[in-house]
């Protein structure tokens, strides 16, 4: 499967992510390129989300979403071998608005439990290669907030036992200076993007996240919602 091409090293940044860096990133991947189409393509969403599905998993559930009000389609892929299958478990999903923009995915699977994290530095150049591809309409608008862990449930059976383990990738949490919603990316382990998620509405006070989480299965959960498997 194709890997996301690494970035220039933004060493020179240290650990000190000013409002500058959007800016400083950007023009390190205009040098000798032109900027792509504020929108994606359906063909080029397509293959994003080829570049990041991981292999081994199956499409098993479309299914209608509304984000703040939105249309939108979740789509839930599983592993062909069934392995850790329920709400909870082992899955690819991923979230398109009814215009066809990508507005989030979530790689949720074993293989990333453990493993040595990328640096901070290590994680701000995957993150911004991968929006350069994946949306570069937010390069020009976005600020990095904060950079470091991040953990993610996850659920499997083993030797005939259910266990609750915790998958830790490296967040890059962004806010888009031009509309004030927010958008992070976790990289995992294997210096892959593990999580994306855009146009994120945040209810300062009482201090929660407004847009439902269609891609996070306690969500799913919480809100009654099932695994339509056909």
């Amino acid at each position: 499967m194709p890997r996301i091409r690494p970035l220039i090293a933004l060493a020179a940044l240290g650990l000190v992510f000013s409002p500058t860096t959007a800016s400083i990133a950007l023009a390190e991947t205009q040098k000798g390129t032109s900027m792509k189409s504020a929108t994606l393509s359906a063909q080029s969403v397509a293959t994003v989300i080829r570049t990041v599905m991981p292999v081994g998993y199956d499409e098993v559930a479309p299914r209608p979403a509304t984000l703040d009000g939105q249309g939108a389609e979740l789509v839930r892929y599983e592993r062909t071998d069934g392995r850790n299958a329920a709400l909870g478990g082992e899955h690819f999903s991923t979230v398109i608005a009814a215009d066809g923009r990508l507005k989030g995915f979530a790689r949720i699977d074993l293989a990333l439990v453990g493993g040595q994290l990328p640096t901070r530095e290590e994680t701000q150049a995957i993150a911004i290669d991968f929006l350069r591809d994946a949306a570069p309409d937010l390069l020009p608008v976005l600020k990095i907030s904060w950079i470091d862990p991040y953990d993610e449930p996850l659920r499997v059976a083993r030797n005939g036992r259910t266990e609750d383990l915790t998958l830790t990738g490296m967040k890059v949490k962004m806010r888009n200076t031009a509309d004030g919603l927010w958008m992070w990316v976790i990289v995992g382990a294997d210096r892959k993007v593990m999580v994306f998620e855009r146009d994120i509405n945040w209810i300062t006070f009482p201090g929660h996240r407004g847009t439902e989480k269609w891609l996070h299965d306690s969500w799913l959960v919480e809100n009654g919602h099932d695994v339509d498997r056909g």
